[in-house]
């Protein structure tokens, strides 16, 4: 099992960065494909980003694609997100999920896909 646990969220300017991340438990992190997802007030959770767990493949969301980057760090056990030019349609929280993945270069989108999530991060964009 894995537990995960998101920070950085917090209340910005539209047009600015954030950075959030995600801490993973556990000794196997590295065999965990990973993702993540949004939720905004009154919506439905929404598909982000998802990494391999090799972190060589990585596959966007066409509403953050050339605004967000997803990545890792194994040795770390850490997910990351990477947010630039905020919009305020980014608002919402933001969790990250893993599942096992068999192969290095596995990714995945849906999040019934997913066995493990955090807890959330609240991202609010102001106009």
């Amino acid at each position: 099992q894995v537990q995960l646990v998101e920070s950085g969220g917090g209340l910005v300017q539209a047009g600015v960065s954030l950075r959030l991340s995600c801490a993973a438990s556990g000794r196997t992190f590295s065999s965990y494909a990973m993702g993540w997802f949004r939720q905004a007030p009154g919506k439905e959770r929404e598909f982000v980003a998802a990494i391999s767990w090799s972190g060589g493949r990585t596959y966007y969301a066409d509403s953050v694609k050339g605004r967000f980057t997803i990545s890792r760090d194994n040795a770390k056990n850490t997910l990351y997100l990477q947010m630039n030019l905020l919009k305020p349609e980014d608002t919402a929280v933001y969790y990250c999920a893993a599942r096992t993945a068999y192969y290095s270069g596995s990714y995945y989108i849906l999040g019934s896909d997913y066995d493990y999530w955090g807890q959330g991060t609240q991202v609010t964009v102001s106009s």
